[in-house]
């Protein structure tokens, strides 16, 4: 006969308490961003599916599904968030009517990578993220055409959800530590045989193309890729803010080209040092090799 009953039916009992639900820091304001990137994606689709493919589209083409997509982030975030500064891409009516600097500041990509929507190679993304006294705490990566999901908070990790899955799953960089061994990811080339100077001093083992930094950047942080460059002498918050907080969450860096850090929010928002991330391992080696250019 089993002995210490009573001992047992108190483990019992403490065990069948409910545990309380796990919550992280700045639960609400993730919500509130994946559900906004779901009701952008919804509207996003319906242009996608009836738009006509323009195969030379030019890298600063606009949409309308950009403005429609701007539309339904701001207002909906600015319904929750009435006090919250506002920063995006597109020339939108609301932009003209909040703060567009500010102590909490939500900066937003509608479609990041039109050139991939506008070819229909399905290469884009919606990025939004929240800046808190100059911090990220919050960011989100949604490939509608893919249906991939990749998310994180300040201090929670990074997480992705894709198709029909119901339950995330953690998001970590790869191990990798040798320059020659990395898969490097890069928008599309002009030239794929003859590669650039950035690359010719990294020589990556692989190397993947691709439009959408946010795309780039999300695949650092799941994993597929070891680095990411973008040498474009200047750009703006919203091309790269949602997928930082990705990277630096799932265990990698994010840094100018030359180690510099990155700042949001600052007037004009914009960012004039490039950007490499890494997998973490590799971001001194890409450094030094960025300085030898």
């Amino acid at each position: 006969m089993f002995s210490g009953g009573s001992q047992n039916r108190e483990v019992l009992r403490t065990a069948a308490k409910p545990r309380a639900p796990l919550t992280i820091p700045y639960q609400r304001e993730l919500d509130v961003a994946l559900e906004a990137t779901r009701l952008a994606g919804s509207q996003v689709m319906k242009e996608y599916a009836r738009f006509s493919a323009i195969a030379n589209a030019p890298a600063d083409i606009s949409t309308d599904a950009d403005r429609l997509s701007q539309i339904v982030i701001l207002e909906y975030l600015h319904t929750v968030f009435p006090d919250d500064a506002l920063c995006a891409e597109e020339t939108t009516d609301l932009l003209s009517h909040v703060p567009q600097v500010g102590s909490r500041l939500w900066i937003v990509d509608p479609i990041d990578g039109t050139r991939g929507f506008a070819r229909k190679n399905d290469e884009f993304s919606i990025m939004i993220a929240l800046v808190e006294e100059e911090q990220i705490a919050v960011g989100v990566v949604f490939e509608p055409a893919k249906s991939r999901m990749t998310y994180a908070t300040r201090g929670s990790g990074c997480w992705k959800r894709d198709g029909s899955a119901t339950q995330p799953e953690p998001c970590h960089v790869t191990a990798v530590a040798d320059l020659t061994m990395a898969t490097l990811v890069q928008s599309h080339s002009r030239n794929p045989d003859k590669p650039s100077s950035h690359v010719r001093v990294i020589q990556p083992a692989r190397i993947l193309e691709t439009y959408s930094a946010g795309i780039k950047l999300a695949m650092v942080a799941r994993g597929e890729a070891d680095i990411y460059l973008n040498t474009y002498s200047a750009f703006h918050d919203w091309d790269i803010c949602a997928g930082h907080i990705l990277v630096s969450e799932a265990g990698g860096e994010v840094t100018g080209l030359g180690g510099q850090e990155l700042r949001y929010g600052l007037p004009g928002a914009w960012q004039r040092h490039g950007v490499l991330a890494t997998n973490d391992r590799l971001h001194d080696s890409a450094v030094q090799a960025m300085a030898s250019i």
